[in-house]
């Protein structure tokens, strides 16, 4: 059974920088494709960044381009979410999920086509 593990958030000031990590096991991380999804108090839980299997293509929303950056490591069977310039918006519980997707298939942003999910990771951002 995949199991994903998310580490890094926490407490930072506006402007400031944070790293999340999502350890992957259970299974063949080079078959899945990654993503971070954050969930705000009383909104959707929305997609925020997507890598391919390989890390060849990602995916980002609108509202973090050119700030985040999502990158995987298949070695290590993790994948990262740099955040920087953080802003009080960026607030929100942050998951990782895993799609088992075929490769042809084009990235997915859809919570509903993610097999699995980490217990997420709390990041506040104070202004």
């Amino acid at each position: 059974q995949v199991q994903l593990v998310e580490s890094g958030g926490g407490l930072v000031q506006a402007g400031g920088s944070l790293r999340l990590s999502c350890a992957f096991s259970g299974g063949t991380f080079n078959d899945y494709s990654m993503a971070w999804f954050r969930q705000a108090p009383g909104k959707e839980r929305d997609v925020v960044a997507v890598i391919k299997k390989s890390g060849s293509r990602t995916y980002y929303t609108d509202s973090v381009k050119g700030r985040f950056t999502i990158s995987r490591d298949n070695a290590k069977n993790t994948v990262y979410l740099e955040m920087n310039s953080l802003k009080p918006d960026d607030t929100a519980v942050y998951y990782c999920a895993a799609d088992h997707a075929p490769t042809w298939v084009p990235l997915r942003t859809s919570r509903d086509a993610y097999d699995y999910w980490g217990q997420g990771t709390q990041v506040t951002v104070s202004s």
